[in-house]
Order: structure tokens, then sequence, then C-alpha cells
């Protein structure tokens, strides 16, 4: 089996914890795998030298300064590996091997890539690459960065162009857990997660597997993140499932939305729960909800928009803080899910043509990986072949 393995920055923030990663590196080869190895900056090394940097450095300085914890970590490992009888090399931008190359601006170079990337997984027979990750190389030869989270990029990437089967992230968790488990008391870890669901957590704030690395994954390659206290490469943690896709979907069923205005509803708490509670309590599905300054509205299937009124109502005239109920049918969604991690605009990407179109546009919703519009139902068609142009 083909095997990528990234360790983190804490699973490698000690020389104990070198020891430990060698150890399991060394059981997976003489276990007759190949393995490539993702190296971080040992323990808060980056985050260091980021603060040393008290003055108005360049880029290309700033690139080289952060760039020296990995090119410690790689070192440390293959030193370690060595000490064990593994073959192994280290590699960095600037070596002759080295993989991952990026554009004049700063995006990675696909083709080039893959094909070193392809080239290295030639040689894992024979050899352990022990790769820094976060840097890459420019086609100046220059040092470069995939941002935050850049290991993780490197490691996912990478197992993807090596064709590996794959990708372990080691780090200081047991895998992905049900809460925070300095927050929550009880939090467990789960075994199987979605790319999705993941994805979703990682958008918003779960520190396990950064977003711009699980674009990487596709549906052939197994990920996995594992606690480096474990010590088998091969077993244990959260298996990621699935890849993620970018999924264009027109709703079939015909919309109503409930909008309930009020006085400083943004400031009643409880009061979205409680309309949704009465919807709920009915056996009526909330397709979708928003909130305007001094409004909620809530999105369901046009059959049952008179109830949900009715349901509303009764509340409005017991509560002070609400001040009446109203309903506009005809309504269509359409929703976008996947897309480029990275890209801030798909909102405006979605939304732009249907403006251009002279579309009226009731509402858009986004989550971390998705985007709902809301439109006339008699101009559904049209919208849905503009949304699908744009992409």
């Amino acid at each position: 089996m083909r095997v990528v393995a990234k360790f983190g920055g804490t699973s490698l923030g000690s020389g104990d914890r070198i020891n430990r990663a060698a150890d399991s590196i060394a059981a997976a080869v003489e276990q007759g795998h190949e393995v490539g190895v993702v190296a971080s900056a040992m323990g808060n090394t980056t985050d260091e030298l980021l603060e040393g940097i008290e003055y108005d450095a360049a880029d290309a300085d700033r690139a080289e300064i952060v760039s020296m914890g990995e090119r410690t970590s790689v070192r440390m490992l293959k030193g370690a590996l060595a000490a064990r009888g593994i073959n192994a090399v280290f590699l960095e931008p600037g070596s002759e091997d080295w993989p991952i190359i990026t554009d004049a601006f700063g995006e990675v170079d696909v083709e080039e890539t893959k094909k070193r990337a392809h080239a290295l997984a030639g040689q894992m027979k024979d050899v352990v690459p022990v790769i820094t990750g976060f840097l890459a190389e420019d086609h100046e030869g220059n040092v470069t960065t995939l941002g935050r989270g850049g290991s993780d990029t490197t490691a996912v990437m990478l197992g993807n162009y090596m064709d590996a089967d794959e990708v372990v992230i080691v780090t200081d968790v047991e895998g992905v857990m049900t809460g925070d488990p300095r927050v929550v008391e009880g939090a467990r870890n789960v075994g199987e997660i979605s790319v999705d669901e993941l994805r979703s957590l990682s958008f918003r704030g779960a520190e396990v597997v950064a977003p711009s690395a699980l674009s990487y994954k596709d549906g052939d390659l197994a990920v996995r993140v594992t606690h480096y206290q474990h010590g088998d490469l091969l077993t244990g943690g959260t298996s990621i499932e699935g890849e993620f896709e970018n999924l264009i979907d027109l709703q079939e069923q015909e919309l109503a939305c409930v909008t309930v205005a009020g006085r400083a509803i943004r400031n009643s708490p409880g009061i979205l729960g409680e309309l949704a509670s009465a919807i709920g309590g009915a056996g009526i599905n909330i397709d979708a909800n928003s909130s305007g300054m001094d409004s909620l509205t809530f999105y369901v299937n046009a059959d049952d928009a008179d109830e949900v009124e009715a349901l509303l109502h009764d509340r409005i005239v017991n509560d002070e803080t609400l001040s009446s109920v109203t309903v506009e049918d005809d309504i269509a969604v359409i929703r976008v899910t996947g897309g480029d991690p990275n890209q801030a605009a798909l909102p405006y990407r979605v939304a732009s043509p249907l403006v251009d179109a002279h579309i009226d546009i009731y509402d858009v919703i986004t989550s971390a990986t998705s985007v709902s519009v809301f439109v006339p139902w008699d101009d559904r068609e049209q919208a849905l072949k503009l949304v699908q142009g744009v992409f």
C-alpha cells in the first residue's frame, strides 16, 4: 500500500514525539508499504517566527523566514529514520526532486506538480521522501507558501497526485470528535465522517483538516485522522469518506416564504426556536430560513403555507415583540454545493447572472459549502440555465 503520512506540529513537538513518529513510519515500511512523509514545523515554530518579524518584510523574505520551521522538521525526522536503518531523504524547496510548483499568481501549477509528484512516487519503493509541508516553489525557484493549514494541503494533494491509497493526518486528537474535548465533557471519536460534513465543520472553526486540503480528496483516496500517540499509521482514528462534488440542483417542489415581522426580533432570545418549533410540531418541514433586522422568514412547501401562516399568527397575537405575518407564493430554489473552497466570491458568481437578466432574487442563503438562491417560480428554468453557465 502507498501511504502519505502528515505529521502536524504537535506530533513533532519534542524529541520523544519525533522518535514516536519515526517508529510508526519505520514499522509501516518494514511491513512492505511505500510511505511518503509530510512534516509541519515543530510545535509553534511558525507562529514564533512570524512574531519575530517586527519590520516590513517583503513577501519573498517572509516566506524564506517562515520556511525554517519545516526545513528543521524534515531534517530531524530524516535523521531519526536513518538511525532506524530506513533509507530516507528530506525534500524542501530547491531540492532537485521537489514536487510542488506554483505559478505567477501563487496558485498550484497542477500539471507541473502532478508530473513531479508522479516521478517522486516512482522512487518510493526504495526511499522514504520526507517533504516540507506548507511550502512550495515558483518557476523561478523562489519559496512560496500554501497558506494556513498548508501542510494538510500538501499531504492530500500529494496523496492524490502520487496515486496513494491513503493519506493519514497525524495530529493531537484521536480523530474527529463529537465536540471540542477541551470544552465538551464526554466528547468521543467519530469513526467515520463525510468530506462534506468535515469541510463544513472546518470552515466554521474545527481545527482537524484544513478545508483547502479536502478539495484534493477524490473518491479513490482514503483520508484518515489519527492521534500521534496511537503509534500505528495504518489503523485507528476517523475515516473521511467520499469526495466533495460541485452540484447544481433545482428543487422540484414549489415553495412559499412566510415572513414574521416584529420590533427588535434580533434581540429576542429564543424567538426563532419558538416559531420553528411551532412549525415543526405540526409536522411541517422548514426548507430554509433567513433573518433580517426585524423579520424572520421561513421557506416551506407551498401546500403548507396557509397552515404555517395560521400557526404563526397565533403566536403573533400573544407576543408584543411580533406584529404581523405575510406569505409570498410561487418561489423556486436553486442550490449550488461544492466549488473551490477558497472561492469567497461564490455567492456573487451565483447571483450575478440572475441580476444581469433582471430576475428577482428573494433571498440568497449561504453556508460554508453551499449557496441557495430563491427566485420566482416562473423564472426557475431560465435561472437554472444561467447558474449552470457560470460553472
